[in-house]
């Protein structure tokens, strides 16, 4: 029997004889075989496409954020055999695969460009554009995305709440200025006010105080709200990128030599010996011998170990009690001890790796040529977007919709397409 979450926005009419998927498997596959995960190959996720075949690309970084989430669930049942509610494995595999399908190209460079020129149309935001990708954009259902379940869909609205309940002031900018400054632009993290349909659909099922508990948020600085609460499909999702982040992407930096012992003894390992850590005391001399070993072999396994001990020491709890439904009362969560460990591996690889000012010239190019792509596009639409672009452009009707347009296919673009795009249009060869 279909339960309400496994309900679609269209009713399918599929000819699958003898499919024996369940429905999370259907949407599994259908993240898979779309063209907005394939391009994922093509995206930064930190070092730039094409200097180091080492390097990950968002698409493998998704497969290790799924990898890592199944962990993360296989750990949470075993150690909470009574509770009924986990999501299948599938639909966990689900999420993570695709979690990262709605970021730009250039990264959060690309993001904060998107942004900035989306400012007076409904804002621009990597996860919000996961959600539009999934449920709207990719051509598998005509007008439904994906058309995946209510309830995958859930786990991919990790900030649940309009944009503009958010982003409640907006820096001013002089047009003059040839460039912008990214911190005044960093997104609200929601959903776009244009898909408040799929959001409010998403939500239909649960009582309104769930839904108003849902959407509550706070003031994080003079822009910008921020949602507190999200559902528990999504915080593995979130919890399984958060570890893929600090440890695979560290791992990267060490094998490369972007990162160096020296960086780590000085920037990471004094705070590490600060948290008093029981397990730290007794490896952190182990582990670090291990990172920057000079065989391969070590590294991998310390890095193994690091994933382990995350998984092995989370749990589930209350998110808040306040809430009906075991979807979004419960929430998973780190032991302290390893929340502590873990944060200061985000902040050393944010601070050392992706802040590092080589990397951010890199980012500001990226940031720079949307910017002038968008302006060129924007200056006459029906002369130099795709012909397929130009039909969904001509059928909007409001300025909002014509620039979300927009925003939609610059977004879509590879690093490397988006290049050359810029080369077309602004070489002088």
């Amino acid at each position: 029997m279909q339960t309400v979450w496994q309900q679609r926005l269209s009713e399918q009419h599929k000819h699958r004889p003898n499919d024996n998927r369940s429905p999370w498997q259907v949407d599994r596959s259908r993240i898979i075989h779309a063209a907005a995960f394939r391009r994922l190959q093509a995206k930064t996720q930190i070092m730039s496409i094409g200097v180091n075949d080492f390097y990950r690309t968002r698409l493998t970084h998704s497969l290790e954020v799924s990898q890592i989430g199944s962990g993360l669930l296989r750990h949470l049942r075993i150690a909470n055999p009574e509770f009924e509610h986990f999501p299948s494995t599938s639909l966990i595999e689900t999420l993570c695969l695709a979690h990262d399908i709605g970021h730009p190209p250039f990264g959060h460079g690309g993001e904060t460009a998107l942004n900035y020129l989306m400012r007076d149309y409904g804002g621009f935001e990597g996860n919000a554009q996961t959600l539009r990708i999934v449920s709207k954009l990719e051509p598998y259902s005509k007008g439904y995305g994906m058309n995946l379940t209510r309830r995958t869909l859930l786990g991919f609205v990790k900030y649940p709440a309009i944009i503009d309940q958010l982003w409640f002031n907006k820096p001013s900018h002089d047009p003059s200025q040839r460039f912008i400054k990214a911190n005044d632009w960093l997104p609200a993290k929601g959903v776009y006010h244009c898909d408040s349909d799929v959001f409010n659909w998403i939500i239909e099922p649960f009582t309104d105080s769930d839904k108003a508990l849902l959407q509550q948020h706070q003031v994080i600085d003079q822009y910008r709200c921020k949602t507190l609460f999200k559902s528990l499909d999504c915080a593995i999702m979130e919890l399984a990128d958060d570890i893929a982040y600090a440890v695979h992407d560290l791992e990267d930096a060490i094998a490369t030599d972007t990162l160096t012992l020296a960086d780590w003894t000085l920037y990471a390992e004094p705070k590490l010996i600060a948290l008093s850590s029981p397990w730290l005391k007794q490896n952190l001399t182990r582990l670090t011998q291990r990172l920057f070993s000079q065989d391969e072999a070590y590294r991998k396994d310390a890095i193994g170990e690091l994933v382990n001990l995350f998984i092995v020491n989370s749990a589930l709890n209350i998110q808040n009690p306040d809430f009906e439904s075991p979807l979004l009362r419960y929430k998973v969560t780190l032991d302290n001890e390893f929340a502590d460990i873990l944060s200061i591996l985000k902040i050393f690889v944010f601070e050392r790796l992706i802040r590092e000012p080589k990397m951010q010239q890199i980012e500001f190019s990226g940031q720079n040529l949307l910017i002038d792509l968008f302006s060129a596009l924007a200056s006459d639409p029906m002369r130099l977007l795709p012909y397929t672009t130009q039909e969904q452009y001509q059928n909007t009707n409001t300025t909002n919709e014509k620039m979300r347009v927009l925003a939609d296919y610059l977004s879509g673009m590879t690093d490397e397409y988006a290049r050359r795009t810029h080369k077309r249009l602004f070489a002088s060869e």
